[in-house]
């Protein structure tokens, strides 16, 4: 496979087809941690299944800062194989590497400072809150090890090869389906460590993959190299990254402090109506994976074409992308109308729980086109170096929800359903705001590229 993809020719439509395949099965691969530690938990109980879930939140602190590591490099990256500055490119894989082990302490020292009382707030629960506190505490050497990983797939995505980093997280997720049983009921060993052993299987198994891809990107990726010269901090390169990555990363605290509202508006409901809410939404996570995985694919392109000073084709990336988003979007809403009581069935939870899930999916499959739009356009923001109107509208959302959630919690007659009805609307909402920041977005960023064309083109003509 070639150290490089050049994405700014061929067909826009057969490049994000051919890479939102192999990004979809990592973006799989991500939730499918936390689906396969949810299947054995489910067993333990709601308030196990209710607190590993609401600890898993703390994946979007982490999610954060993989995502402000993330975006700088992909999208620098990109916007340098475009301008086909090789050297440069380099450069930036070295710095996000030492970026890469700073993140890593951040995330395991904020997770460990911040989850015990984030417990305390969304559960009144004592099991619950000891159960998602003890997970956190043995998952976070993963959280860590994430990050040398993120820096390497990054690169690799910024230069359009995917299968490689896909390869290696598909791996991780074998190893932890396979450790997950022996650590979390004791399989083979006859020691049962519960939600411990969930958090466990999940640091094992990131650490191999980390080990094995280490190795073979040193071996295979000969024009990215560790060099003693260029791993010293440069702190220039530092502000490119994280002028790009910080509103990524920002908006996924949006979606941390997002789910932590839930929890809160639904903490007196109790332990059964939070684990429904947590099969739910690891379902409709994974549904959305197909959608994201088409928009996702649409950033590297759109991100090759703006170096490549390709006003044309950048607009072109969005037309097909969106498109494509849609249509798969709109497949997995039937699916979920027709097909919820199989899906929400695979947990084998209790009645209530089934429903209460079931309730929250058939609710909220009517957002789905529109989240494939909102996902579109953040990478499209990505792919064109500006991700702050990206942010913009997700704290919109975050205002129109938030408020209104925790007022209608205290209302007497408070149903739980009403929390999903106002939720779905802050997404639609969220869609139009988006697309209505990336037209402006796009018509200030390409109109000056589009200018020296039409200037060449009337100087021949003359």
């Amino acid at each position: 496979m070639p150290p490089v993809k050049d994405l700014t020719r061929g067909s826009i439509a057969i490049h994000i087809l051919s890479m939102a395949a192999p990004v979809a099965i990592s973006m799989v691969a991500g939730v499918a941690y936390h689906l396969i530690d949810l299947y054995f938990v489910t067993r333990l109980g709601t308030e196990a299944t209710a607190g590993i879930n609401a600890a898993g939140t703390a994946t979007f602190i982490l999610s954060a800062l993989t995502q402000v590591l993330g975006t700088g490099t992909t999208v620098l990256v990109a916007h340098s194989l475009g301008r086909k500055d090789v050297a440069n490119t380099n450069l930036l894989f070295n710095q996000s590497m030492v970026m890469a082990v700073v993140c890593g302490v951040i995330a395991v020292i904020s997770v460990c400072l911040l989850m015990p009382p984030y417990m305390r707030v969304v559960s009144r629960e004592a099991g619950t809150i000891a159960a998602g506190t003890s997970y956190i505490y043995w998952v976070a050497p993963a959280y860590a090890l994430l990050f040398p990983m993120i820096a390497m797939s990054s690169t690799l995505r910024g230069a359009g090869v995917i299968r490689p980093a896909v390869f290696f997280v598909s791996l991780t997720v074998v190893l932890n389906a396979a450790l997950a049983p022996v650590f979390i009921a004791g399989w083979g060993t006859g020691i049962a460590l519960g939600v411990k052993g969930a958090g466990l299987a999940t640091s094992v198994a990131i650490f191999v993959g980390v080990l094995c891809m280490g190795l073979h990107f040193s071996r295979t990726q000969r024009q990215f190299r560790l060099e003693r010269a260029l791993i010293y901090p440069q702190l220039k390169q530092w502000r490119r990254i994280l002028a790009i990555g910080w509103p990524a990363g920002a908006e996924f605290v949006l979606m941390f402090l997002m789910t932590g509202v839930v929890y809160f508006a639904i903490r007196d409901q109790g332990s059964t109506a939070q684990a429904a809410f947590a099969i739910g939404s690891r379902i409709m996570q994974t549904l959305l994976l197909a959608g994201m995985s088409v928009a996702s694919a649409a950033g590297p392109i759109a991100g090759q074409s703006y170096g490549a000073n390709d006003a044309g084709r950048v607009n072109e990336v969005f037309r097909i992308a969106a498109l494509l988003s849609s249509a798969v979007m709109l497949t997995t809403t039937v699916l979920v109308l027709f097909r919820t009581p199989e899906l929400v069935g695979l947990f084998g939870a209790d009645a209530r729980t089934a429903g209460g899930a079931t309730l929250f999916l058939h609710v909220m499959s009517w957002t789905f086109v529109a989240q494939g739009l909102v996902y579109t356009c953040a990478f499209m923001f990505q792919g064109i170096g500006n991700t702050v109107p990206s942010l913009l509208s997700a704290i919109t959302r975050f205002i129109v929800f938030a408020g209104p959630a925790l007022w209608l919690a205290r209302q007497p007659g408070f149903q739980i359903e009403q929390l999903w009805y106002l939720l779905a609307g802050s997404v639609l909402l969220q869609a139009v705001l988006s697309l209505l920041l990336l037209r402006m977005e796009l018509r200030r960023r390409l109109q000056p590229l589009a200018r020296p064309a039409v200037a060449a083109i009337s100087s021949m003509a003359r």
